[in-house]
């Protein structure tokens, strides 16, 4: 008996989310002159995003102000990201601020908003050297009037990087994203029928990049925490159980390793 033809959607899921070959989206991955690539390059997620988590776990195991914890967790991000141009990684998003955090005293928040504003203004050289572009993620117009002046300094200094993509999540909720897009779509008058996975895709304050192909987790939680909940729909989750200031090269390559060694189906 001949088979029936299957109708399939069109625009049925992993098409919206399929990898893009690496250099398509985002910065151009490159190795500097004399490095090796760890894993070959079709192994190399095209888009890490990172849960920091541990910096107050941190301090207390060493009888620290919770501040101090944090201060560690940016100079975690400095040798970071250095080690990130190095391996080639196009885009890496870090989880810096969540908006829950506006429950934690006042302040612990301030410190963090000071911490922020502080790295800002003395990496901002050394990020446009090593060709790195900063974008944020999140809503910028709730931070004070400082924090969003070093922000701005920095993504108008930044603008020409072509190695690394780094994206600040600060102030930053998965489902006030979701919310914005979906306020975004509604005001641009785009009827109902027309939005897809792609429209709302590109309402996001992702647009125009890679979704994660990588979500690490320090601190050894479980959890996504609210964080690129969208864009993290297919992207591999891994956890180690070092605390934050304590993640270095060795772990960010552990955690490359075991990427490369999985194998994505996408449902096939």
């Amino acid at each position: 008996m001949a088979r029936a033809h299957l109708a399939r959607p069109t625009d049925a899921p992993p098409a919206a989310h399929e990898s893009a070959p690496h250099g398509e989206d985002g910065a151009t991955p490159a190795v500097p002159l004399g490095e090796t690539r760890l894993v070959p390059l079709e192994d190399l997620p095209r888009h890490v995003a990172i849960i920091m988590d541990g910096n107050r776990r941190w301090a207390r195991q060493r009888d620290l102000p919770e501040l101090d914890g944090h201060a560690a967790g940016v100079e975690a991000i400095r040798n970071l990201l250095r080690h990130a141009v190095r391996r080639g990684v196009p885009v890496m998003t870090l989880y810096a601020f969540s908006r829950e955090n506006w429950a934690r005293s006042d302040e612990e928040v301030s410190g963090l908003f000071g911490l922020l504003e502080a790295a800002i203004r003395s990496e901002t050289d050394e990020l446009r050297a090593q060709g790195v572009r900063i974008r944020l993620l999140g809503r910028l117009d709730e931070l004070p009037d400082a924090t969003r002046a070093s922000i701005g300094e920095a993504l108008e200094a930044t603008v020409g990087g072509e190695r690394l993509q780094l994206n600040i999540a600060f102030n930053y909720a998965g489902r006030t994203e979701l919310v914005d897009a979906f306020r975004r779509l509604a005001a641009s008058g785009i009827p109902a029928d027309e939005i897809d996975e792609g429209t709302i895709s590109a309402a996001l304050y992702t647009a125009g990049l890679p979704d994660p192909d990588l979500v690490i987790r320090t601190g050894g939680e479980q959890r996504l925490s609210n964080f690129l909940i969208w864009q993290s729909a297919y992207a591999e989750f891994y956890s180690c159980d070092a605390l934050w200031p304590d993640f270095g090269p060795d772990a960010f390559d552990a955690a490359l390793l075991e990427f490369a060694n999985r194998h994505r189906r996408f449902g096939r």
